[in-house]
């Protein structure tokens, strides 16, 4: 008969629609938003964020402005001014800075190619989407400060790439601080042998002169002469 395909699947969806209402095992997906909420996946990805490890967040930035993610960002949505002077990273070392780090959102395209480019593990994909705004360029023009977010966050939103994340920081950290113990020991053992020189060459004297000889034994009067012959 013609037309039974379609009365047999419209069957199995109204068979659905009708025990969705009813089946505690597949209840319905819909949701009454915005009061009612379904927390995004693990894997959701929205648009970039930088990460921080300290209380402060200018101060504790992982990013060092190497501006890798700006040439690399497909709709050119990134924009960085590095700093002329460095300050210590979270693991001790002098790098770079962004002095000004912004993202325009209106193009920003949530590919995540900054994030796979990045060595640093300093940018990150967050969750939100709740970014409506009056000011379709100026409201959605973020600045480091509205960008820069706690690794705690992170971890929240991301907790498997976050550990893995964590894992990594925590070996280079460690190899950081090894590197720095090492260089001050070496730095020690050299003033110990510098100092231990210096006062093996104090005890020896002044450098470039040479040890004064013993003054010479006065020698005995010649023995007087053989008296001449009687004449």
């Amino acid at each position: 008969m013609l037309g039974t395909g379609i009365l047999k699947g419209m069957a199995v969806t109204a068979k659905n629609f009708v025990g969705s209402y009813h089946d505690s095992e597949h209840p319905l997906t819909t949701s009454e938003y915005p009061e009612q909420r379904i927390a995004p996946k693990e894997n959701a990805r929205q648009f970039p964020f930088l990460v921080h490890d300290t209380e402060d967040a200018m101060k504790g930035l992982r990013c060092v402005a190497c501006q890798i993610c700006e040439k690399e960002c497909p709709p050119q949505c990134i924009y960085i001014v590095k700093s002329k002077d460095k300050r210590a990273d979270y693991k001790g070392q002098m790098q770079l800075y962004p002095v000004t780090f912004d993202i325009d959102l209106s193009v920003c395209m949530s590919c995540q190619i900054c994030v796979e480019v990045c060595p640093f593990e300093a940018i990150k994909m967050d969750t939100e989407f709740e970014l409506s705004n009056t000011d379709r360029f100026g409201g959605l023009l973020v600045n480091k400060h509205q960008l820069a977010k706690p690794n705690e966050h992170y971890r929240k939103i991301h907790p498997t790439e976050a550990a893995v994340s964590d894992a990594s920081l925590a070996v280079e950290v460690a190899k950081a601080q090894a590197k720095a113990k090492a260089d001050v020991e070496a730095k020690a053992k050299a003033a110990a042998e510098a100092k231990a020189k210096a006062e093996a060459a104090a005890a020896a004297g002044p450098i470039g002169t040479a040890p004064t000889a013993p003054a010479p034994k006065p020698t005995a009067p010649a023995a007087a002469s053989a008296a001449p012959p009687a004449a």
